[in-house]
């Protein structure tokens, strides 16, 4: 194989039987291993650190007392569809969507909830190849933790 596109995370490459033929391997990855720099959510307070106040950054920590008293987001460093994600409400309240992260770590991001249309929490998933916005995902959920089982919202743009 010269090209292959997966869909299994790298952290769970990185960790498996194959770990040592990955390195040596020749093969090309759509998805290269570099992203997993990206989709770990612990690189979000060192942005913040290095970028405070940015307009396209949250607020992030990896100190569990600094949102204390605030709304804020607890996520795993390496959680996918929402899971082990726990939410600290405006109201006071608590959402948890139960998963199986959590060992490697946690962070603690400043609470914004996704946008509502017609009661649904809507969330955008935007992909890039070679710096162009080349594909995007929709997902609406009654609660505000998109999942694996939130709706994938179908559309089609025409390039006219």
């Amino acid at each position: 194989m010269e090209v292959v596109f997966k869909l299994y995370p790298w952290e769970w490459m990185a960790t498996s039987d194959y770990r040592e033929q990955l390195a040596h391997s020749p093969v090309r990855w759509v998805e290269p291993p570099w992203k997993a720099v990206l989709s770990n959510k612990a690189i979000l307070p060192i942005l913040w650190e290095l970028f405070p106040g940015h307009p396209n950054l949250l607020e992030a920590s990896f100190d569990p007392s600094h949102f204390a008293g605030q709304p804020h987001a607890k996520k795993p460093f390496l959680s996918r569809e929402g899971e082990s994600v726990t939410l600290a409400t405006p109201e006071g309240g608590h959402v948890h969507n139960p998963g199986e992260y959590g060992a490697e770590g946690f962070i603690y991001q400043a609470y914004s909830p996704a946008r509502r249309f017609d009661g649904r929490y809507t969330t955008l998933g935007v992909w890039i190849v070679d710096d162009v916005p080349s594909g995007l995902c929709v997902r609406e959920e009654s609660g505000p933790i998109a999942k694996n089982t939130s709706f994938f919202v179908p559309h089609y743009f025409m390039n006219e």
